[in-house]
C-alpha cells in the first residue's frame, strides 16, 4: 500500500507549505489562510518531475505576484531529508521540483516488499460492494455483449478489491416473467412439430427462432417420448421450460468458467416471487404513497419520482417537462408482476437484506432508459438509489476478421456466441481485447486477437514478462542472481531510460486507484502497453550482460521489479503472464 506519486506529491505540498510559513514568519509574504498547496505531474519532465501551482493559486489572496512568490518560496525551501534534489522557478510562478535517488530506491524498494500485493490500497477498505455482470436471460447462448461485460464486470471486480473493498460477483438469472413464458411457449411449438409435422403447430410470432430451441426441442423428445403431447398446456410448458434451464445455464456456467470467470451468487429471479418479495416491495410502494391505479393495473409513479429528483439537482421546470417523463406498471391487470417490478424487488434485496454500500451494474447501453427509473424506484423506498446504484453501459461490439464484418460462426454457420468465439481465440486474448473504454464502441479483430507479433498489444505485453523470466534464467545460470535493494547502489540505475522504467512501475499504484474510480478497468490494459514499451526501451539501451557486477546486478533487479508489476497488472485482468513464449 506504498504509493510512490502520492508520497512525493504530499511531500512537495508540504514543503511548499512549510516554505510559505517560513516567509510569513519573515515578514516576505503576508499571512492568508490557504489550506494546501496543488501539486501535479507537468506533461513534460524537461519541467520537473512535480510543480506546485501555489504561487499561481495565491497571488490574488496576497496580492503579489506570482513569480513573487514563488521566488520566497524557493529561497526558504528545506530539501535535505527530501524526495528531491532541486527546485526552480518556471514560466509564470510555477515551482518546479527534481526527483532525487532516494524516491527511486524507495519505488523499487516498495515493489520488492509487497510483491503480489504492490499497487494495492485501502482506499475502499470497509465497503462492501457488489458487482453484477453478464445476467443473460438463460434463454440461449450467451452473444459478444456478454463476452464484454464479463470480462469488464470481473476485472472491475479485481480492481475494486485490490483497493479493499470486500467485493460480491453475482449473476442474476431472469427464470420467470414472460422471457421464460416466450422460451417455454418455443420449445412447445417445436416439440409438437417433431411429433404432428411443422405444419401442425403455429409458431409464436415473438417466439425464440433460434436452432438452440429446435435442439433442446428434439433433446427432450429423445429422453422423454411423446408424452407431453397429451399433456396440459401449461404442465407442457412448465416441463419444456425447465428442461431448457436444466440444459442451457449448466452451459452458461461451463463458458463462463472457461472464460475464468467465477460468481460468488447465482441469483434467481423466481425466488423473489416464490418467497413474496416482489409483493412486499410492491406494497411498500403502495404504502408510500407512490402508486395508483389505472385500467385494472398498478402503476408506480415514476415520472413525479424522477421530476423531484431533477429539481433536487437543479433542473428547471422547462427543462423536466421538455423530458415527457412516464409512469410504470407495477401490476398487469391480470395480477401478474412486471419486470420492473421484479427489478426493483431484486435491487432492494442487496441493499435492504444483503446491505451492500454500493451496487455497481454492468449493462448494455440499451438499457439506458431503465438507469433512472431503478435508481427513482429506490429513492422512493429510502433506499438512495441515486447514490448507492452505480450502472457502467458498454456500447456494442462489431467482430471483424480481416476488416470485414463477421456474424456468423465458420464452424456452426450460426450467430458467433461466446463458446464459438473461445474456440477461436485464446480466452487470454479475448479477456484482454473486452476489457476496453466500456463506453466506446469496440471493434474485436479477430485476426489481430491470434497475432504473435508487436502489434497484438497482450502479445506485445506478455513477450515483455516472458523476456524478463528468460533473462532472469540467462543470468542465474551465469551466476548472477537478482540482489536485494539493500544491495542495490541506486547511482547504478540513474540514467534516464532507467529512471523512466521507475516512473513507470511507481504509475502502476495511481493507475489501478483511477481504474476503481472511474469504474474503467481498461486503465490497466493502457498501463501495462506503456510499461512495457519502457522495459523494451530499457533492455535495448541499458546492457545487462558484460557489465559490472554492480551495474548488472541494479539492472537486473530493476528487469526483475518490472516483471513482478507486468504480473499484477495482467492478473487483474484475470491474464496469464507467461515465462517462456
Amino acid at each position: 500500500m506504498i504509493h510512490m506519486i502520492q508520497k512525493a506529491k504530499d511531500q512537495a505540498a508540504e514543503l511548499a507549505m512549510n516554505a510559505y510559513r517560513k516567509a510569513v514568519a519573515d515578514g516576505a509574504l503576508p499571512e492568508a489562510v490557504i489550506a494546501k498547496a496543488p501539486v501535479e505531474i507537468p506533461k513534460d519532465t524537461k519541467n520537473g518531475d512535480f510543480t506546485t501551482t501555489f504561487a499561481l493559486a495565491a497571488s490574488k489572496v496576497l496580492r503579489q505576484p506570482p513569480r513573487a512568490i514563488a521566488q520566497a518560496l524557493l529561497e526558504r525551501l528545506a530539501l535535505d531529508g527530501s524526495y528531491f534534489d532541486s527546485a526552480e522557478i518556471a514560466g509564470p510562478g510555477f515551482l518546479n521540483f527534481h526527483l532525487g535517488q532516494a524516491w527511486f530506491q524507495d519505488v523499487l524498494c516498495a515493489v520488492e516488499t509487497e510483491g503480489d500485493g504492490y499497487g494495492t490500497c485501502d482506499d475502499l477498505t470497509g465497503r462492501k460492494i457488489m458487482v453484477e455482470f453478464v445476467s443473460a436471460n438463460p434463454t440461449g447462448p450467451m452473444h459478444m455483449g456478454n463476452a464484454r461485460g464479463g470480462v469488464l464486470g470481473d476485472t472491475l471486480a479485481s480492481v475494486l478489491s485490490f483497493c479493499g473493498a470486500d467485493v460480491s460477483r453475482e449473476f442474476y438469472v431472469n427464470d420467470a416473467g414472460h422471457q421464460i413464458d416466450k422460451f417455454a411457449q418455443s420449445i412447445e411449438a417445436r416439440y409438437l412439430q417433431l411429433i404432428h409435422g411443422d405444419e401442425s403447430f403455429s409458431f409464436p410470432e415473438d417466439g425464440y427462432q433460434g436452432e438452440d430451441i429446435r435442439d433442446l426441442a428434439a433433446a427432450y423428445r429423445a429422453q422423454h417420448g411423446d408424452a407431453l403431447a397429451e399433456a396440459e398446456a401449461q404442465t407442457r410448458r412448465d416441463t419444456l421450460s425447465q428442461f431448457g434451464l436444466d440444459v442451457n445455464l449448466p452451459k452458461m456456467k461451463s463458458d463462463l468458467a472457461r472464460y475464468k470467470i467465477a460468481y460468488d451468487t447465482w441469483f434467481y429471479e423466481s425466488t423473489l416471487h416464490e418467497s413474496g418479495y416482489v409483493a412486499d416491495t410492491v406494497d411498500k410502494l403502495l404504502d408510500a404513497g407512490f402508486t395508483y391505479e389505472k385500467d385494472g393495473a398498478l402503476w408506480l409513479k415514476t415520472a413525479e419520482i424522477l421530476a423531484d429528483n431533477l429539481r433536487k439537482s437543479g433542473k428547471k421546470e422547462a427543462e423536466i417537462e421538455k423530458l415527457d417523463l412516464k409512469d410504470d406498471v407495477l401490476r398487469r391487470a391480470n395480477g401478474f408482476y412486471t419486470y420492473f417490478a421484479a427489478d426493483i424487488a431484486y435491487h432492494r434485496n442487496k441493499f435492504a437484506v444483503r446491505g451492500f454500500d454500493k451496487v455497481i451494474n454492468i449493462w448494455g447501453a440499451d438499457h439506458h432508459g431503465h438507469v433512472a427509473r431503478l435508481k427513482g424506484a429506490l429513492d422512493a423506498l429510502g433506499l438512495d438509489g441515486s447514490n448507492k446504484l452505480d450502472i457502467v453501459l458498454m456500447q456494442l461490439v462489431k467482430l471483424l476478421r480481416d476488416g470485414e464484418a463477421v456474424r456468423m460462426s465458420k464452424r456452426t454457420g450460426k450467430a458467433i456466441s461466446l463458446h464459438d468465439l473461445l474456440d477461436e481465440v485464446p480466452v487470454d486474448a479475448a479477456r484482454w481485447f473486452f476489457n476496453s473504454k466500456p463506453d466506446t464502441q469496440m471493434e474485436f479483430d479477430l485476426g489481430l486477437a491470434v497475432r504473435e507479433d508487436s502489434e497484438n498489444p497482450l502479445y506485445y505485453v506478455e513477450y515483455a514478462h516472458a523476456r524478463i523470466c528468460s533473462l532472469l534464467r540467462t543470468m542465474d545460470a551465469e551466476g548472477l542472481h537478482v540482489p536485494a535493494m539493500a544491495d542495490i547502489d541506486m547511482a547504478q540505475v540513474s540514467g534516464e531510460t532507467e529512471q523512466a522504467l521507475v516512473k513507470q512501475l511507481a504509475q502502476f499504484c495511481e493507475i489501478v486507484r483511477i481504474a476503481a474510480r472511474d469504474y474503467d478497468p481498461s486503465f490497466i490494459n493502457r498501463y501495462l502497453q506503456e510499461l512495457a514499451g519502457c522495459f523494451h526501451r530499457f533492455y535495448t539501451v541499458c546492457h545487462i550482460k558484460g557489465e559490472s557486477a554492480d551495474v548488472a546486478g541494479a539492472r537486473l533487479k530493476l528487469a526483475d521489479c518490472t516483471r513482478a508489476v507486468l504480473r499484477n497488472g495482467l492478473r487483474l485482468i484475470g491474464v496469464d503472464a507467461p515465462e517462456k513464449m
